[in-house]
């Protein structure tokens, strides 16, 4: 089962906080605000914080630019991972990423279905890798930023989780883009 191993020294990331969507802004985005807070109340650092319109491109672009930023470590998304015709979040993010991971999507609809049973099936949350950074794409619920950050992410971005985590594999993750 996991656990924190407190023999290990906490190391804290660097995160930035994406939110989509095409009528919000900073005082009005409760999700990412949800996040800030959490990220904050681990112990890591807010990065950066921006709010886009659901445009695949925009959102793609900004991805990019923040996994080219070596001060950024891990990009949570937050909206946009429905399935209406302007929900184009998922999209950007595999337009991005060089590897997906595909369990995170289906850890998260675990965890959504104990708290809203049958209706996780609507959210396509999802994650990946480009460039040595993590990147995930939550829903723009409150409650589901909630639970993809107290359940999984809390926990996977904590060195000393066992029986492993994302941040023992950090270093590794732009290894190939380093061989010659």
């Amino acid at each position: 089962m996991s656990r924190i191993d407190d023999s290990k020294d906490f190391i804290p990331v660097r995160i930035a906080i994406l939110t989509v969507s095409d009528s919000r802004n900073l005082d009005e985005d409760r999700s990412g605000q949800v996040l800030v807070d959490r990220l904050q109340a681990a112990g890591h650092s807010l990065a950066d914080r921006q709010i886009l319109p659901d445009e695949r491109d925009e959102i793609a672009g900004q991805l990019r630019a923040w996994c080219a930023e070596p001060q950024i470590d891990v990009v949570i998304s937050t909206g946009g991972t429905g399935l209406t015709g302007r929900d184009v979040t998922v999209e950007a993010h595999r337009d991005v990423y060089e590897k997906e991971i595909d369990a995170f999507g289906t850890v998260f609809t675990i965890v959504s279905m104990q708290k809203i049973g049958t209706s996780a099936v609507q959210s396509r949350a999802t994650g990946g890798v480009s460039q040595g950074t993590y990147l995930f794409a939550l829903p723009g619920s409150p409650g589901a930023c909630k639970d993809a950050w107290d359940e999984i992410l809390l926990k996977q971005l904590d060195f000393r989780h066992r029986p492993c985590n994302f941040v023992e594999i950090m270093p590794r993750l732009d290894e190939h883009l380093r061989r010659k």
